[in-house]
């Protein structure tokens, strides 16, 4: 599954070779017109809850607890878990985040969610 979900910036261009294109932020990203057609799925409902977000606020010495904790979130998130696997397993997914490190976003955090999940899609 690794090599079929990708991350990405939001406000970076799509591309073909992006496949379905996910949002995968509770907030919509600042300056993104909606009528962009940028993306195929907002999923808001994956995203880190909005007290993990502000308590995380993408200070780099938080991240290994943020990881922790939004892991711990996302296994109560089943039904958004599998929506996001039968995606890929018809073809490659972007996850869409509009943080400006994408090494420590909860998109990164997400894929290796997803390729490390059992029964995982490949």
């Amino acid at each position: 599954m690794n090599d079929r979900v990708m991350t990405k910036r939001v406000y970076e261009p799509a591309s073909p070779r992006d496949g379905t294109r996910v949002l995968v932020d509770r907030i919509w990203p600042r300056g993104l017109r909606k009528e962009a057609g940028t993306l195929d799925l907002w999923l808001k409902e994956i995203a880190p809850s909005t007290e993990l977000r502000k308590w995380y606020g993408h200070e780099p010495e938080r991240w290994p607890e943020f990881k922790r904790r939004y892991e711990k979130e996302l296994a109560d998130r089943q039904a958004e878990l599998e929506k996001l696997a039968g995606l890929v397993r018809k073809g490659p997914v972007t996850l869409l985040y509009a943080a400006r490190d994408g090494e420590r976003s909860n998109a990164e955090v997400l894929r290796q969610y997803l390729a490390r999940r059992p029964g995982r899609a490949s």
